[in-house]
């Protein structure tokens, strides 16, 4: 048998974990928990680049018309863009 994946439950794959996170408070398990310390190094895989007022306007004009969001709209400019460069 695979060992508990989480000490406060019998669980044994993440969707249990899950499954039993979504229907307990950790308030009930407080006692059973002890602090831990970590580093976390998150690398961002969005670059945001200034956009005149002007051009943004018209960007959220034009996705608006075509029923898509003004990021993916703009996405999709610059990768054509780049495409033909």
């Amino acid at each position: 048998m695979r060992k508990n994946l989480i000490p406060i439950s019998k669980a044994t794959t993440y969707r249990q974990i899950a499954e039993f996170l979504d229907t307990h408070s950790i308030v009930d398990y407080w006692d059973q928990t002890k602090p831990v310390e970590f580093e976390v190094d998150i690398q961002s895989e969005i670059t945001y680049y200034p956009l005149a007022s002007k051009l943004s306007s018209q960007v959220q004009r034009v996705a608006k018309r075509q029923g898509i969001a003004p990021e993916t709209l703009l996405n999709l400019w610059v990768q054509e863009k780049l495409q033909k460069a």
